[in-house]
């Protein structure tokens, strides 16, 4: 199946019935992905439609390719109506959100809201939401998706959604340069991100003479605190003040220069250097490179997961014939690693990802479908789970056959790499633990494959301690 057959996924990885915007609504149609608007929200967007930098950036390929399209007795049938005019969107190889994206890509999409504001301004337009979640990524390039949250900006007005990119961008990265803290975590325990009162209470007095701390953070947070049981209608007072663009637009030149000089405190691991430090001999490698590739062009793969990805040496493999890569792997810092590299070379087939093998992404939001699992965002024609078993169960504690079974769940091929226990790699995962794993076994994990897969291929690697299975599912 070729890109252009793909299924379309909702940019906004949002269940067809999404409901925050009120004034539009993605839903998925026949031919697409569609934005039904409002009376106001089409006026704004045939305001957008009209500047120079919306076609600038849309050329530029940042902002989603959207057209006008017929407004059907079924699109305008949907909830929420009534409905003015609809847009159809260009389709998103595999929605990700924030919580899965390294230091890297959560800057470059803050970079891209600030680019898009700033511009915005210029022309009389600005942007009511800061969200990330209104960034969706083609390979290592940022897409902004939701053009409905751009609007005429009215004399007078502040940029109202200062504080929401604070919390969802400014602070989860300040907190990851500054203090070394993971902001994955954070942003999956609240899809509002960090409040400003949370973020002033993880900074020591020290850190208030870093830059975007305490104006952005302290004062932003000591504010909040003093307005709280005030009825003052702010927006008026500075509206009446005369408060113009130009005060935004030099406080998002601030934002813009204070994130560019950002960088990760954790800029190396254990696993970042897995490219000299992997275990393979040279022959072993090329005979295991040979090995997924084979597996990848058995037939055609719309779209290959690649879990515990490192730096992405297998995914690239797979990418010379899917469609489309996700590479997921729990350490950050190699995934900014492949990030960047993806980046350099523009590479638009693989979306790199920070995901933890034993704890990937669950549903989130209202009623959990507001954003959805991994599994359920686009199930896989190929997994490729390559030195990543003896992890989950030995350093996990998942069970070898509850791990085969969740493999054939997501109703794909798989290619997987059995390490045995004589394996120096495992040996090191037992030094320290009771060796309560009779059932790890190459003769039982193959009796859990045939439970669900045909073993199409098997090979053993020159060490005999590690094989490789090219797996097809039993499909009933």
């Amino acid at each position: 199946m070729s890109a252009a057959e793909r299924e379309p996924v909702a940019p906004q990885g949002l269940d067809p019935g999404s409901f925050r915007d009120r004034g539009s609504r993605v839903v998925t149609g026949a031919k697409g992905i569609y934005r039904l608007l409002g009376e106001r929200a089409a006026e704004e967007w045939k305001a957008l439609s009209a500047t120079k930098f919306y076609e600038r950036f849309r050329s530029a390929e940042q902002v989603v390719a959207t057209q006008e399209a017929d407004l059907s007795p079924s699109l305008r049938s949907h909830a929420g109506g009534p409905w003015k005019a609809a847009l159809r969107h260009e389709a998103v190889p595999f929605v990700s959100y924030p919580y899965e994206w390294s230091f890297s890509m959560l800057r470059r999409a803050a970079l891209l809201q600030l680019e898009l504001l700033d511009a915005a301004l210029v022309e009389g337009m600005t942007l009511k939401d800061a969200s990330p979640f209104n960034v969706q990524w083609i390979g290592a390039r940022p897409v902004f998706i939701d053009v409905a949250s751009f609007e005429r900006w009215r004399p007078g007005e502040a940029w109202t959604a200062y504080r929401q990119f604070c919390q969802l961008y400014l602070y989860p990265l300040l907190l990851d340069a500054y203090k070394g803290v993971a902001f994955q975590p954070w942003l999956k325990g609240s899809l509002e991100g960090i409040d400003p009162a949370d973020f002033s209470r993880l900074m020591s007095w020290r850190d208030l003479m870093r830059p975007g701390v305490l104006v952005h953070g302290v004062l932003q947070a000591r504010m909040s605190a003093c307005h709280a049981g005030s009825e003052r209608n702010v927006r008026r007072e500075l509206r009446d003040a005369g408060f113009g663009s130009e005060l935004i637009r030099a406080n998002v030149r601030r934002l813009l220069r204070l994130i560019q000089r950002l960088t990760p405190r954790r800029a190396a691991s254990a696993w970042s250097d897995y490219t000299s430090q992997h275990g393979y001999a040279a022959s072993e490698l090329a005979q295991k490179e040979q090995f997924v590739r084979r597996a990848v062009m058995a037939r055609p793969r719309r779209l290959v997961w690649d879990l515990g990805c490192n730096r992405g040496f297998f995914s690239r493999v797979a990418a010379e014939a899917a469609d489309y890569v996700v590479a997921v792997d729990a350490d950050q810092a190699t995934v900014d690693l492949l990030f960047g590299e993806l980046e350099r070379e523009s590479h638009g087939r693989i979306l790199p990802l920070v995901g933890d093998m034993a704890d990937l992404s669950p549903a989130r939001g209202w009623r959990g479908r507001e954003r959805k699992s991994l599994w359920d965002r686009g199930r896989p024609d190929l997994t490729l789970a390559l030195a990543l078993v003896h992890h989950l169960v030995i350093r996990a504690n998942i069970p070898l056959g509850e791990l085969v079974e969740w493999l054939a769940s997501l109703e794909g091929d798989v290619v997987v790499e059995f390490v045995t226990k004589d394996d120096p790699k495992v040996r090191a995962l037992l030094r320290n633990k009771d060796d309560q794993y009779a059932d790890y076994s190459r003769e039982q994990f193959e009796a859990h494959l045939a439970r669900w897969f045909r073993i199409a291929a098997r090979e053993e690697l020159g060490s005999r301690t590690r094989i490789l299975y090219h797996a097809e599912l039993n499909r009933r």
